[in-house]
This record gives C-alpha cells, structure tokens and sequence, in this order.
C-alpha cells in the first residue's frame, strides 16, 4: 500500500489541466505520444475543448529504484461541473493544484482549493504554462504563496506544452502525497465515484477501496440498496480496463457484476460483502442540489418512455443530473429535470441528442422558489405552473447566491453594473495583488441563470472569473408572466420574474413568437399577462384569399356580401383553430 498514490489535478478552467495530464501519461510510459487531451474522450471535450468528465487512470512510476502505482484523476473546471470535482477529491489522499503562469489565481481555482482542503488533501501548487511570452513567473508565485502559504521553492514549475519540469511533478506526487490509510484485513469498504452504462455488460461502477480487500468473483453489496450481486470481473484503469483477480486498500478500480438498472447504482454509496459487511458507509458524501429546473420533453409523444431510461442512463455517468415525472397541456409527458447550470444543461440536451438520438424539446429554465401561503404553509415551486393561485400567497422568497468575482481593476465600472442591474449588491471588495480585485455580490439565482456568465466575459475581454455558491432565501417581489395565444395561457412559455423585469420582458416575447408562428387562416392574438391584465399585445395577421377578385366592377354591396360572408367563416374557424408553436419558437424564447 505504501507505493500507491492517487490524486486529482484541480485548476480554473483553460488552466491546462488535461495537457499537464498527457505529459504526466507520457513520462510514465503509460500511452506513447499521441493526440492532446487524451483523457477528453467525449466528442463533446473535443469539440468545445472543456473537460466534461471527470477521467480515472493509473500509470506506474519509478523513483530511487522502487515502483510506485500513480492513480489519476482528472477533473473538469468549470464551475456547473464542480460536481465532479468534488468526488474525484473524495477519492484522492492529494491535489495538483495547477495555476495558468499567464493568468494568476482565479476564482474557480479558490473554490476547488477550499473544496480539497476540506477533505484534508495534501495540496502541491503547479504553475503551469512557463513556457509563454506573457508568464509572469514571479507575481504568480507571489499570489500563491499569499494564498496557500507555502514556501516559494516548494511550487512546482511546469509546462504541459513542452514537458518542462513534468519530472519534478511526479517527484513531488510520490514524495509529498501520503499513501492511502485502511486495513487490508478489515471489512471491505469501497467507495463508488462514478458510474457507467455499458449495453453489452450493464453498468461498471468505479471506486477507490478505503478498507478491505476485494477478489474476483465475491459476494458483495451496495449500501444503499442493499442489493447483492457477485462481482463478475474487478480491475483496474489504464487506457482500457485490465481486470485484476485482487484489489486492496487504496486500490482505484471498476467492478463489473451485471447490475441492469440505474437505480441500484448511487454515486457515494458503498460497496462491501455479504457474509463480513461493515459497519457504516463512508460518510462525507453530500447530495447534489440543483440550481436551475427545466422541463425536458420528447418531440414525439410516444418517444416517453425511451426518453425515460436514456435519462436514467444519463444520470448513471452524470450524478448531479436529477429528474422527476411531469406534464404540461402544450407538450405532453416529459420530465422536470435539475441542472448546476446553463452550460450542463445545454451539454445534457447535446449528449442525449448523440448518444440516445433524443430530439427534446426544453421549457424555460426556472430556479427553486418558496412560496409561503396564507395558511402559513411553505411550498417549494420549481415551476410556474404549480404556483397557487395569486389570492392564497403570502410571500415568495428567491434563492440568493454569493458570487465571487476576480478581475482587473480596468474592468470593476463595468462588472460593478452588470451585478447592480441584476439586482446584486455589494458585500465586500478588496485588491488581492497589484491590479487584481475580488469583489463579492450577493445576487438573485433567477438572474444569473440565463445570460450572466456570457455578459461577465465579453465586458471583461475574458479576464474576470466567476464563481458561486448558495447564500439562502430572501423575500422578493416575484410574479408569473403568462404568454397567451388567443386567449389561451401556453403553460411551457410561463415564467416567473421580478416585477421590475416583467413588462421588458413580455413585450419582447410577444415580439419574438410573432416573428416565428407562422401565419394562420386566422388572427392570432399573442399577448404577455400579469393575472388579468394584459401587459404586451402584438398580432400574427390572417392569411387571406382576395374573395373580391372577381368583382370587376358592378355594385359595392355585392362586394361588402362577400366580404361579410369571408369574415363569419374566419369567425367560425378561429373558435375550431387551435395554435401550433413551433419548436423553434420555443428555443428563441429561451434565448431570450
């Protein structure tokens, strides 16, 4: 046990994570040198250049003439997928903490230095990417030794492009990361840190064994469920898995034992044996909470219950993905599901599309809202149309985040506005190294679900980071914006919004569905309402035949005649006609 190390690689986003990961495999010997970002195997990391997944692999390493077993994990950066991040670390004794030269501390690099630091992680700080023109080697340093308090030759200097300093990093994984504690001989404790479907073999569950030992072939059980299976085939993670007939304390491997449903698999379960079970599961294992709540729904109707078991396989490889039943009277049956964000929610709908070939169709995203009634009870709505009706309420309250953001001092004007519009407010300021600032706001979840993170980058030319957690409930003056075709409300449009936001924001979708529902053999009356009162008007016009055209001449009560027939037949029809949205018209919304 004393020559296994495992550890995690945690930095901001576009920090170089994945290409330090690649010459760490190289060094090793563990893959020739091949493409970059080897561990990014999804199309999708590919294409956007972002780690998704968190990626488990192991290399083997010599150092002074013994032979050490490296088990890496590589996490994503972004903030939706901190998810991630946080169970690779509840698996690992150590972190890389990797830091772009260029850059500089930002605040996805703090949130997952504290998050390690919690899990009492031996943290070795990395500063990456020495190799640039614009490094500035010495005010980083300086950052990271007023940050983790560390002395300046113990930071590593590295180049994941060029190779520069790799050795030292893995010098530094097998001198300063401690091997795993756990008693071989005690009863086995696993702990599953994700979790795969596979068609053919059903789902493999990946863990890291805190204490025991597991053979091939045993009885087990997972805690949770309580379910039991034989372990078919144990091993471990290289570039491919390579099954093993033992693995013990501190070993990070994946079992195989035929589990066909989802629901038995729980990430942060634990795994142990039927005839000498332990006492407890491991502890330290929180639930994910979602920020943000959008219905998903299948085009086609009779597409539910495929629709049903892709997201449960999804969820198998994506634990902070959760969803319930729902329907709605324009869409049908779908699912109300939970997402950290815009951008896992926009992942999730891409990977359904690839991997399931799911064409969905997403409601407008919503956050959890309370709303206390007059009785005194207190109602979590995570959608509009489960709000009581107007006369029972009493108040609502919004979630609030406390968002963290780290920027030069050229862009405070700027950023300051965009947090103040959004209804933020200031709690603190202050400068953390020469032109750095970090500012902290206390901002409605609601606000900045949509367009934020986009704004926060473009006025800042990229440089500011952002980064945010849960700061509680507050009373908020909040409304349900209803969009009416014809005089009837479309449940899936509905939105919940701050009484300040809701006149702009009615009038520009009642403008933005007349450019798409395309015209009818009647007028259709869209319109944004508050309750009774009608905020924003716009109309799709009818469709006509020129019935008159073949009146040329002669009397004008024969025209009048026909034109008095067309319009009762247009009555007629537009009682019978109902609106179709089209798919189309409901994304533009949701940009909106």
């Amino acid at each position: 046990m004393k020559h296994i190390r495992n550890f995690c690689i945690i930095a901001h986003i576009d920090h170089g994570k994945s290409t330090l990961a690649d010459r760490l495999l190289e060094k090793t010997g563990t893959v020739a040198i091949t493409e970059n970002q080897i561990l990014d195997n999804m199309d999708l990391e590919k294409e956007r250049g972002i780690t998704i997944k968190s990626h488990a692999i192991q290399m083997q390493y010599k150092h002074n003439g013994e032979a050490y077993t490296l088990n890496l994990i590589d996490t994503p950066g972004h903030v939706d997928f901190s998810y991630e991040v946080s169970r690779s670390i509840a698996a690992c004794e150590g972190a890389l903490l990797v830091i772009d030269a260029t850059q500089g501390i930002q605040a996805q690099t703090i949130s997952n230095l504290y998050m390690a630091i919690d899990n009492d992680l031996e943290i070795i700080p990395v500063l990456n990417k020495i190799d640039l023109a614009s490094a500035q080697v010495e005010e980083v340093e300086d950052q990271i030794i007023d940050l983790l308090g560390v002395k300046r030759e113990e930071i590593l200097r590295a180049s994941g492009k060029t190779g520069e300093g790799v050795e030292d990093v893995l010098k530094a994984i097998v001198e300063r990361i401690p091997a795993p504690t756990g008693d071989p001989d005690a009863p086995l404790q696993a702990l599953v840190f994700d979790s795969v479907f596979n068609s053919f073999r059903g789902i493999i569950a990946y863990f890291k064994i805190v204490n025991g030992t597991l053979h091939s072939k045993d009885l087990v059980k997972f805690f949770a469920t309580q379910k039991q299976y034989d372990a078919d085939e144990i091993g471990v993670l290289k570039l491919s898995m390579q099954p093993r007939q033992t693995l013990t304390c501190g070993d990070v491997g994946y079992i195989i034992s035929g589990i066909k449903t989802s629901k038995e698999v729980k990430v942060g379960d634990t795994i142990t044996h039927v005839n000498r079970p332990c006492e407890e599961a491991i502890a330290g294992f929180e639930e994910v909470k979602p920020m943000l709540f959008a219905g998903v729904y299948p085009i086609e109707s009779e597409d539910y219950e495929n629709l049903r078991s892709s997201i449960e396989k999804l969820q198998l490889n994506d634990a902070s993905l959760t969803f319930q039943p729902e329907s709605s009277i324009a869409l049908g049956f779908g699912f109300r599901c939970g997402f950290l964000g815009l951008l896992h929610m926009e992942i999730i709908q891409e990977r359904l599309d690839r991997e399931f070939d799911m064409d969905v169709i997403t409601t407008v995203p919503n956050v959890p809202y309370k709303v206390y009634t007059k009785k005194g009870e207190c109602l979590e709505v995570n959608n509009p149309s489960g709000l009581p009706d107007i006369t029972h309420i009493d108040r609502i309250e919004e979630p609030y985040i406390r968002a963290t953001i780290i920027t030069g001092t050229e862009y405070i004007g700027p950023i300051m506005t965009l947090c103040l519009d959004k209804r933020g407010e200031l709690v603190k300021q202050e400068y953390i190294s020469g032109n750095r600032m970090e500012i902290l706001f206390d901002i409605p979840l609601g606000e900045i679900v949509f367009d934020f993170y986009d704004k926060l980058k473009s006025i800042s030319k990229g440089y500011a980071s952002f980064d945010y957690h849960m700061h509680g409930f507050r009373e908020s003056k909040l409304i349900k914006l209803d969009i009416l075709l014809n005089g009837e409300a479309v449940d899936a449009l509905s939105c919940l919004t701050h009484i300040s936001n809701a006149e702009t924001l009615g009038r520009r979708m009642c403008e933005k569905l007349k450019e798409l529902i395309p015209r009818q053999q009647f007028d259709i009356a869209i319109q944004a309402a508050i309750g009774a009162k009608i905020i924003a008007r716009e109309t799709v016009r009818q469709v006509r035949k020129d019935v008159t055209a073949k009146c040329y001449g002669g009397d004008i009560s024969r025209k009048r005649k026909l034109l008095e027939k067309q319009k009762k037949g247009k009555k007629r029809m537009k009682q019978i006609g109902s609106v179709e949205v089209p798919q189309k018209a409901f994304l533009a919304v949701l940009k909106l």
